[in-house]
C-alpha cells in the first residue's frame, strides 16, 4: 500500500440517529445491550478505468463485522478479533486490526465494484466494537497501461441501511430504505495491520427448493463433519423459513427468515454445525436457497502422523479437524462458544497442536501478542489467574517453534507486569496467598466443589505450580533477550517459591502434595470466583502432575510420583477423574520424565471411546459436570493427542529456537509401526518406525539434529 491513511465512513446521523452507536462487547449485560439497535449497512462504489485492471492492493476494516465483495466475488470477512477477556469490557478495547492483501479481477475487466456489508453490534463474546459503526477501504488499483490509482472510502460511496436484519438470527422483510451518501466519521479505531491472512470461506452445503403456495417442508441434512461457518438464505416469493444448525442431536441454534417478496439474508454469526434442519412454509409460489459457508484459518500444509493403531489414527484425525474449525481470526475454544483470549489454556494447547500438524504459527503468535495487549492495559491482570501464567509458557514455546525474537521483545513489558502482579500475591509463608482467584484447574467436582474456581484448599498448590513454571519459562525468555539481571531474579524467585511449596504443601508421610492450605480466605477477597475456604485436606492427581510439568520435581522424584498417579493406590486421591484438557499436562509430564514408552498409549486410549461415539468432532469433556449438561463436539482444548503422540514418538526436543538445532530419540511406544511427520520452518521432519528395524529419519537442510 502506498498510502495507509484510513478514512472511515458511516450512515449520516440525520434520519439514522439510532444507527450510530453500539455496545462494545457481547459480555455486557442485557440491560446495556438492549439500548442499542442491531444494524447492517451496505456500502458500495463503482470505479471505471480506461485500461483493464491487473491488481488491487487493499487495506480494509470495519466495526463490528463486515463482508467485502468485489465484482460479485467474495474477498474476505473481517475484522480480525481484538481478542479480549471476561474482564474490563465496559470500555472499548484499545486494539483493532485492518486486513491488507491483494486480488486480481477477471482478466480484461475495466470496472471495479466494491460492496461491503457491515454489521454493527457484537454478537459473539469474542467480538469487540469501538462503540460506533464504521467501515474503511483503501486500494491501489493497477491497470495494464502501468498506471496506479489510489481510491478510498469517502462521500462518493453510497450507504444503504438494510432494515430486514432485526438481529443476528432474525431476518424479516421490511419496507426498503433508499441509499444515501456515506459520510466521513472520525477515526476512533487507529488500526494496526493484522499479521494473519483472512479466513477462507467455501460453500459446502447448498439446498435449493421450490414450493407452491401453502406448501410446507421439514427436512434434516447431516454434514460429513462438524464445521464452523455462516448461514445464507435467499428467497424469491413469500415464505417463512426457520433453520436449525446443530452439532449432533438436532438441538441447536435457530435462525428465522420471513420474506414477503424477496430476501437475501447473509450470515453474520459464526455457527457450529454437523447438521441442518430446514422448516419452510410458502405463502406463494416460492424458490428458496439455503447455503452454509464453512470458515477457518487457511491451511496450506498438513503433516499427518499415522500408526499401526487405526483407532488412534482416527483420534488424531478428529483432533486435527476440530483444531481446524477452531482456528478462525483467533483460536477459539469452540466455534459454538467462541470464547475470548481469556482461555489461554485452550489456546496454548492448540498452538502445540498446530505446531505438530499445520505448522503455520502466525495465528498463535498473534494470540500471544493480543494477550500481551490485555496484560499491558490491565496491569498484568486477566480473568483466569492460572491461564495468565500459562501465557508465559505459550510465549516461550511459540518462540522456540518460530525463532522470532521480535515476538519476545514485543511482549517483554507485558511479561514484567504479569510477574510483578504475582509477586504481590505472595504471603509471608512464601506462597501465593492473596490472588483474586485460583482458577482454572480442571472441570471436575470433588465433593461437589467446582474446580473451575476452587477454594484455596483445592486450588492453591496448582496455582503456585503454574507460577513456578511461568518463572522458569520467564528465565529462559530473559536469557534469549539478554537480560541477565531479570533472568537471575526469575530464577531466585522460582527457587524461593519451590522451597515454600515443599515446606507448606508437601505431605512427607504420604509422599504427595496436597491441594492447598485450610487457612481462611479474607472477606475482602470473597466473591463469585473466590469462595470461602474449606476445612478439609485434599489430594488430587493434578498437583502431582503439575509438579513434574512445571519442573519442580525431576528425575526419580518425578518418575516416582507419576507412577503413583498412574499405577499407585488410587484411594488416596479425592477423585480419579481428569478431563481431556488436563491430560495434556499428564502426557507432557510423562514424556519429560522418561516414562513415555510406559504410559503414552495407555493415556491416549481414553480418547478412543468418545471419538468412536462421535467421529464428526472432538467432545468437550469426558465427564459431564452434571447430568443435564450437553457437551459440544467442536472443542479443541482436549485435542492434545495431535501434539503429544508425534512429540512422544519422535522424542522431539527443540534445543535452538526456530528448529535450528533439535534432539530426536524415536520410540514406537508399543506400536508395530509409525510414520511421524512434524512441520518445521525449514520443511517437514519425517521419521519412519517399524518393529525390528532401525528408524529412518529425514531432517530438512538447515536443522542440526
Amino acid at each position: 500500500m502506498r498510502n495507509r491513511t484510513d478514512s472511515w465512513i458511516w450512515l449520516p446521523e440525520k434520519g439514522f440517529e439510532e444507527r450510530q452507536k453500539c455496545f462494545v462487547s457481547a459480555l455486557l449485560s442485557e440491560e446495556v445491550r438492549k439500548e442499542y439497535t442491531y444494524t447492517v449497512v451496505l456500502f458500495s462504489r463503482t470505479y471505471r478505468f480506461d485500461a483493464p485492471i491487473t491488481r488491487v492492493s487493499y487495506r480494509t476494516g470495519g466495526d463490528t463485522m463486515f463482508i467485502l465483495r468485489a465484482n460479485g466475488r467474495h474477498i474476505l470477512r473481517g475484522p480480525a478479533s481484538a481478542g479480549g477477556d471476561f474482564l474490563f469490557n465496559e470500555e472499548p478495547r484499545p486494539n483493532a486490526y485492518a486486513y491488507e492483501g491483494e486480488f486480481a479481477p477477471e482478466r480484461g475487466t475495466k470496472t471495479l465494484t466494491i460492496k461491503a456489508y457491515v454489521r454493527m453490534c457484537p454478537v459473539k463474546i469474542c467480538e469487540y466494537s469501538k462503540g460506533h459503526g464504521g467501515f474503511t477501504f483503501t486500494a491501489d488499483i493497477e491497470t495494464e497501461d502501468g498506471n496506479v490509482r489510489t481510491v478510498r472510502t469517502d462521500r462518493s460511496w453510497t450507504a444503504r441501511l438494510l432494515p430486514d436484519y432485526l438481529g443476528s438470527r432474525l431476518y424479516r422483510e421490511q419496507e426498503q430504505v433508499k441509499a444515501v451518501k456515506a459520510v466521513p466519521v472520525s477515526d476512533i479505531w487507529h488500526l494496526e495491520t493484522a499479521p494473519i491472512p483472512p479466513c477462507t470461506e467455501e460453500v459446502m452445503f447448498e439446498y435449493p427448493l421450490k414450493l407452491g403456495k401453502g406448501q410446507k417442508r421439514d427436512e434434516v441434512f447431516l454434514l460429513d463433519r462438524i464445521w464452523a461457518g455462516y448461514l445464507d438464505v435467499k428467497i424469491t416469493g413469500q415464505a417463512k423459513v426457520s433453520v436449525w444448525l446443530f452439532e449432533t442431536d438436532g438441538i441447536g441454534d435457530k435462525v428465522d427468515i420471513e420474506s414477503v417478496s424477496s430476501a437475501d439474508c447473509k450470515g453474520f454469526e459464526l455457527f457450529s454445525a454437523g447438521g441442518i434442519r430446514i422448516v419452510s412454509e410458502a405463502g406463494s409460489d416460492v424458490s428458496i436457497e439455503v447455503s452454509f459457508r464453512k470458515s477457518h484459518y487457511p491451511v496450506h500444509t498438513c503433516a499427518v502422523t499415522e500408526t499401526s493403531d487405526e483407532e488412534l489414527n482416527e483420534v488424531l484425525d478428529v483432533c486435527r479437524h476440530t483444531l481446524k474449525i477452531c482456528r478462525q481470526t483467533l483460536h477459539l475454544d469452540s466455534p459454538k462458544h467462541c470464547e475470548p483470549l481469556a482461555c489461554t489454556g485452550d489456546y496454548y494447547i492448540e498452538s502445540l497442536m498446530t505446531a505438530a500438524s499445520f505448522g503455520d504459527m502466525r495465528l498463535a503468535a498473534f494470540d500471544v501478542l493480543r494477550t500481551a495487549e490485555l496484560l499491558r492495559h490491565h496491569d498484568g491482570r486477566m480473568f483466569h489467574t492460572s491461564y495468565s501464567l500459562i501465557w508465559v509458557r505459550m510465549l516461550l514455546d511459540v518462540f522456540m517453534f518460530t525463532g522470532d525474537r521480535v515476538l519476545l521483545e514485543r511482549c517483554e513489558d507485558a511479561l514484567g507486569l504479569l510477574l510483578s502482579r504475582f509477586e504481590r500475591y505472595l504471603g509471608g509463608n512464601g506462597l501465593i496467598e492473596t490472588p483474586p482467584d485460583y482458577m482454572f484447574v480442571d472441570w471436575i467436582y470433588p465433593d461437589g466443589v467446582n474446580m473451575h474456581h476452587p477454594p484455596k484448599c483445592l486450588g492453591q498448590t496448582c496455582l503456585n505450580l503454574f507460577y513456578y513454571g511461568a518463572l522458569r519459562a520467564a528465565a529462559e525468555i530473559y536469557g534469549y533477550l539478554e537480560r541477565p539481571q531479570l533472568r537471575q531474579k526469575s530464577l531466585r524467585t522460582a527457587d524461593s517459591l519451590k522451597k515454600s511449596v515443599i515446606k507448606n504443601l508437601w505431605d512427607g508421610e504420604k509422599g504427595l502434595f496436597f491441594e492447598g492450605l485450610n487457612t481462611p480466605t479474607p472477606d475482602s477477597l470473597l466473591e463469585r470466583h473466590m469462595p470461602q475456604n474449606l476445612q478439609k485436606r485434599y489430594y488430587l492427581k493434578h498437583s502431582a502432575i503439575l509438579a513434574v510439568w512445571s519442573g519442580m520435581l525431576s528425575g526419580e522424584e518425578a518418575r516416582g510420583i507419576l507412577v503413583r498417579v498412574m499405577d499407585g493406590d488410587q484411594s488416596v486421591f479425592a477423585t480419579d477423574r481428569i478431563q481431556p484438557y488436563f491430560l495434556h499436562y499428564l502426557l507432557e509430564a510423562v514424556r519429560m520424565s522418561g516414562l513415555r514408552e510406559r504410559y503414552t498409549l495407555k493415556i491416549l486410549d481414553l480418547w478412543k471411546g468418545p471419538v468412536s461415539e462421535c467421529p464428526k468432532g472432538l467432545v468437550e469433556g469426558f465427564y459431564p459436570p452434571h447430568p443435564e449438561y450437553r457437551f459440544d463436539h467442536s472443542h479443541a482444548w482436549g485435542g492434545t493427542p495431535l501434539w503429544s503422540l508425534p512429540a512422544a514418538l519422535a522424542g522431539l526436543e527443540i534445543i535452538e529456537p526456530g528448529f535450528k538445532r533439535i534432539a530426536l530419540s524415536p520410540a514406537l511406544l508399543g506400536l508395530r509401526y509409525a510414520r511421524v511427520r512434524i512441520p518445521a520452518p525449514q520443511g517437514e521432519i519425517r521419521i519412519d518406525l517399524e518393529e525390528g528395524k532401525k528408524p529412518e529419519v529425514y531432517v530438512p537442510e538447515g536443522i542440526l539434529a
